[in-house]
C-alpha cells in the first residue's frame, strides 16, 4: 500500500473541494486550482477529508496513487496558505527591480534581463543597504512557483569559488578552494 497515497488530506475551513468526474477543483481564500486525476483512481470527500483510492495493486496504480495525492495536497495547501520563495542575488552590482509582472535583473551581463511572470505569481524585489537584493515570489500553485524560481536561478547559478549568483535564502553553497590551496 502506498504510504503517501493512503493518507487522507484534511480540508481546512474556508476551502471547498468540487469533484466533477475526474476533475478536482479546489477553491479557497488564495485562489482556485483544478487538477485532472487519472480516471482509474476514485476521489471522494468524507467528513472534511479528501480520500483517494486505487482499484488494484499494480505498479502503475500505486505510482499514480501517491502522485495525485501529493498534487491534491499541494493544491489544498496552496489555496489556503499559499507558497512563498525568497531568492538572494549575491554579487557586486547585481540588482533586481519588479514592475507589475515584469522582473528586471542586472546580473553582470552587458544588458538587463526582463522576465515576464505569469499572472498567478506575485513578485516583490527588496534592496536594502549593505545587504544582498532579495526577490520574493508568492503563488498558490507550488509547481508553477518552483518552475519560475528554477528559470530565474538558471540565469546565473551560484558558482562554487566566490558564491556569486542567484540562490535561495538559506541555501548553502559548497565552496571550493582556488588554485593556491591545491598547489602545495
Amino acid at each position: 500500500m502506498s504510504r503517501i497515497g493512503k493518507a487522507p488530506i484534511e480540508i481546512p475551513a474556508g476551502v471547498t473541494v468540487k469533484i466533477d468526474g475526474n476533475n478536482v477543483t479546489v477553491k479557497g481564500p488564495k485562489g482556485e486550482l483544478t487538477q485532472t486525476v487519472n480516471p482509474d483512481l476514485t476521489v471522494k470527500v468524507e467528513d472534511n477529508h479528501l480520500i483517494i483510492e486505487r482499484p488494484t495493486d499494480d505498479r502503475e496504480h500505486r505510482a499514480q496513487h501517491g502522485l495525485y495525492r501529493a498534487l491534491l495536497h499541494n493544491m489544498v495547501v496552496g489555496v489556503s496558505t499559499g507558497y512563498r520563495k525568497e531568492m538572494e542575488l549575491v554579487g557586486v552590482g547585481y540588482r533586481a527591480a519588479a514592475t507589475g509582472q515584469v522582473l528586471e535583473l542586472s546580473l553582470g551581463f552587458s544588458h538587463a534581463i526582463y522576465i515576464k511572470l505569469p499572472p498567478e505569481v506575485k513578485v516583490e524585489a527588496k534592496t536594502e543597504r549593505n545587504k544582498n537584493p532579495l526577490i520574493i515570489l508568492e503563488s498558490d500553485a507550488k509547481q508553477l512557483l518552483g518552475q519560475v524560481c528554477a528559470k530565474i536561478r538558471s540565469l546565473r547559478k551560484p558558482e562554487p569559488y566566490k558564491g556569486k549568483g542567484i540562490k535561495f535564502v538559506g541555501e548553502i553553497i559548497r565552496r571550493k578552494s582556488g588554485k593556491s590551496a591545491g598547489a602545495k
